[in-house]
């Protein structure tokens, strides 16, 4: 199978589902800047040295695929969700049937808790700064925020958009602030606060 197809020349792309967009669709939109956030993640992976941090990450770029994949599913497509046997019911596929149930966003919440519980008290705003690691952990930050805007602006034109997803989305954005924070602190750089 040839990786390009043709069928996007024209500036539109196909759905899972088969229903044919534009390619600058609010839809596509989202799960594009979901893929930028998993491939910026990628990235950020190369500069984790603590292994529970690289294991968290991993499962990190995982959700994110199933995030991406839930996005660029037509709310109308319905299949068999459960088991790709074609042997389940066909329903409607929901985050949880794709593989992003509450207990991912309470993987997060852990992370958050664990490293904050590390880390001394945040006393001022600080900029994203500091170490390379913890810049880019900034980075990801800042493009999961975009994710959510993009997510959020999808859900507002009337599509369908599980609370599951919106729930992760904003929960990453929040453990990325404070692995920056765990990586600046990791690197013997402190956190560089704002000054009027």
């Amino acid at each position: 199978m040839k990786i390009y197809t043709r069928t996007g020349d024209h500036g539109k792309t196909s759905l899972v589902g088969g229903k044919r967009v534009s390619k600058c669709d609010v839809r596509i939109d989202s799960y594009g800047t979901v893929d930028e956030l998993n491939s910026f993640v990628g990235l950020l992976l190369t500069f984790v040295q603590d292994e529970e941090d690289k294991q968290f990450l991993l499962r990190v770029q995982n959700k994110l695929f199933v995030v991406g994949a839930y996005l660029a599913t037509d709310n109308g497509y319905v299949k068999d969700c459960n088991d790709g046997t074609g042997n389940g019911d066909n329903v409607s596929c929901t985050a949880e049937a794709m593989g992003l149930r509450t207990a991912d966003v309470n993987d997060i919440e852990a992370a958050i808790d664990r490293i904050e519980g590390s880390l001394p008290a945040l006393r001022a705003f600080i900029l994203p700064s500091g170490s390379r690691a913890a810049s880019l952990s900034h980075v990801c930050r800042t493009i999961c925020r975009r994710a959510e805007r993009c997510v959020c602006l999808l859900e507002e034109q009337g599509a369908v958009v599980d609370s599951m997803v919106t729930s992760y989305i904003n929960r990453l954005s929040d453990y990325f602030f404070v692995l920056a924070r765990k990586m600046n602190a990791d690197n013997g750089v402190a956190d560089v606060e704002w000054h009027k």
